[in-house]
């Protein structure tokens, strides 16, 4: 419950200057309705909502089953195998940050989406090539088409 509490309300702090960044974004005269803060405000107003709930639900004390069975079989865990979780997260972060200059933004996601799951165990099989080829598609058309923000392009694509 206390680390809920805490961590919620580093989540609301973060939130909130995230929103101050955004509005500090200067407009433009060739802006639509939308703006260019306009995405940016969304998500700080969504991660401001999931902290207050976190906080709430640190308060009143509710934990999901789950997370309880979670807890119990983090007790009996390893708990020093955190850290190398989580540098294995951030060596993909990086050989995507490395790649996209030179494979471009979908070929590079797709491998992103592939490489996360199958670090996280996922079975060796035609779906994942098949959701990351589908995420890498989906992702380019959401940002460059739907919503207009281009993507880099790579030295390939």
């Amino acid at each position: 419950m206390k680390n809920d509490l805490i961590g919620g309300l580093v989540l609301l702090v973060f939130a909130g200057g995230y929103f101050w960044s955004a509005e500090t974004i200067p407009n433009s005269m060739l802006d639509d309705a939308f703006g260019p803060r306009g995405l940016p405000v969304i998500l700080a107003g969504l991660l401001a909502v999931l902290a207050l709930a976190i906080v709430a639900r640190a308060l009143l004390g509710l934990r999901p089953v789950a997370a309880e069975a979670v807890a119990n079989d983090e007790e009996e865990a390893d708990h020093e195998s955190r850290l190398p979780r989580a540098l294995g997260f951030l060596a993909i972060c990086a050989a995507y940050v490395v790649a996209l200059p030179y494979l471009g933004y979908p070929v590079s996601i797709a491998l992103m989406i592939a490489a996360v799951a199958f670090y996280e165990g996922a079975d060796r099989n035609w779906k994942i090539p098949a959701t990351a080829i589908f995420g890498g598609v989906l992702f380019w058309l959401l940002f460059n088409r739907f919503l207009g923000v281009p993507q880099p392009a790579g030295l390939l694509f």
